[in-house]
């Protein structure tokens, strides 16, 4: 039974299908074979009853504040807001790649939206600066990958569906490990620079810069605003996650209007990109659930469960196995359909090992940050190299490195301390 759903998985990776169109052919197969009433009977039901799930509906509307954030010019002027404050340290406009990406991620819950709108307004400074190309584009790609872990977050959302956790709790989880990822980043950006000097040629500023730096902060309002708005709203009380990300899209809508950008044309533009975004994550979340109780009535979950707390091993060196498999399933697999496809198989053995199912949510969210930047399908290499448009993408397989290795780092330091993801949610949501 294992045998065939692997079998049905991978062959149809390889062909080339579309995810959801495998995961419901391995669903169907394992329906048809093994279960005492097949489930395809039950098929639309069961899709109908998941896409009603309420804060599903947050998803698009995350997606259309990042495509409209996006079309705004609200990137340009944080990039050019926060670069005065980075102008005396060693590497300058890379840590202001990294600054920006943590700002903007704060307000569009996407990985892809954000590598593609700092990438924009960064990729034309790098030859100015005299920037080693393949760190410069790293630090976009890398600072990309933190739209996902910074809250708002439509990943996070996906798996609080598909783990039965509280989207309120993985916010929470997700901003003390989400602000110290992009530390880290700029930390190593910092010994590297500091290091081999020559990596950045030109020299950080000597002149006055409290001027441009106060004339800036009120460019950086709006994200913050945006921020405030989505996150506080729902822990002040005042929203579920669901209402704050409607409150985050009108607010959105506001803050485009003011800047004189909302047009016909940039609406449709942005209903565009958000329909298409959105059909491709909830078709492959449908075909997962149709999977997942399919895998549930035949007992494969229960098994593989089973099967892999038999080994024995201690819970520390199996927790490493399962870090090791994605690590390497991230290389070949894209994020989303990744995290739809294996979450129900891991989670319940995650909880079987004794972890909180929030604190390997926040995990799991690094990992696919980092499938996100390992090649050869690291979705957000290819992001940024579209946005460069010239040039070999090697340079971004080059630059990904060190941002991987500080994500290697994270992981490590949510394990030796938990706390740094379970502190925030504890408080704001007692157990």
């Amino acid at each position: 039974m294992i045998k065939g759903a692997i079998f049905f998985l991978l062959i149809g990776l390889a062909l080339s299908l579309p995810v959801a169109a495998v995961l419901a052919i391995t669903g169907y197969y394992l329906s048809e074979t093994y279960a005492f009433i097949p489930m395809t009977r039950a098929a639309g039901p069961i899709m109908w009853s998941h896409s009603n799930d309420f804060i599903l509906i947050a998803a698009p509307m995350f997606i259309m504040m990042g495509e409209l954030m996006h079309r705004s010019g609200v990137s340009e002027r944080l990039f050019g807001a926060l670069a005065p404050w980075f102008a005396r340290v060693p590497g300058q406009l890379i840590h202001t790649n990294i600054a920006s990406s943590a700002v903007f991620a704060a307000t569009s819950g996407s990985s892809l939206a954000t590598a593609a709108t700092i990438g924009t307004v960064a990729v034309p400074n790098m030859d100015k600066g005299g920037y080693n190309r393949p760190l410069f584009l790293g630090s976009i790609a890398a600072g990309g990958t933190l739209g996902i872990l910074i809250p708002p977050s439509i990943n996070m959302i996906v798996y609080s569906v598909l783990s039965q956790t509280s989207v309120t709790d993985l916010y929470a989880a997700g901003f003390i490990p989400g602000t110290l990822l992009a530390m880290l980043f700029s930390g190593i950006v910092l010994f590297a620079v500091l290091a081999k000097p020559s990596l950045v040629k030109s020299k950080p500023s000597t002149g006055s810069l409290w001027p441009a730096r106060i004339a800036g902060l009120p460019h950086l309002l709006p994200p913050l605003g945006l921020f405030f708005v989505v996150v506080g709203s729902i822990y002040v009380g005042l929203a579920t996650p669901t209402e704050a990300a409607a409150l985050g899209l009108l607010a959105t809508l506001g803050l485009v209007a003011w800047n004189g950008k909302l047009s016909v044309a940039v609406l449709l533009s942005a209903f565009e990109g958000t329909v298409r975004t959105t059909c491709m994550i909830m078709l492959i979340v449908l075909a997962a659930f149709f999977l997942n109780l399919a895998m549930v009535s035949v007992g494969l979950v229960d098994t593989i469960t089973t099967a892999i707390l038999a080994l024995g091993w201690p819970p520390l060196m199996m927790l490493l196995a399962i870090i090791a498999f994605y690590l390497l399933l991230g290389c070949f697999m894209e994020t989303i359909s990744m995290m739809i496809a294996t979450t129900p198989i891991i989670v319940p053995v995650i909880i079987g090992l004794g972890y909180d199912p929030v604190w390997w949510g926040i995990v799991f969210v690094i990992l696919i940050e980092a499938a996100l930047i390992t090649p050869p399908v690291g979705m957000n290499l290819y992001i940024v190299q579209a946005v460069r448009k010239s040039g070999s993408i090697l340079d971004l397989f080059i630059g990904s490195i060190p941002f991987l290795l500080a994500m290697l780092i994270m992981i490590g330091l949510l394990i030796a301390l938990p706390g740094l993801a379970l502190w925030l949610p504890e408080i704001v949501n007692p157990r």
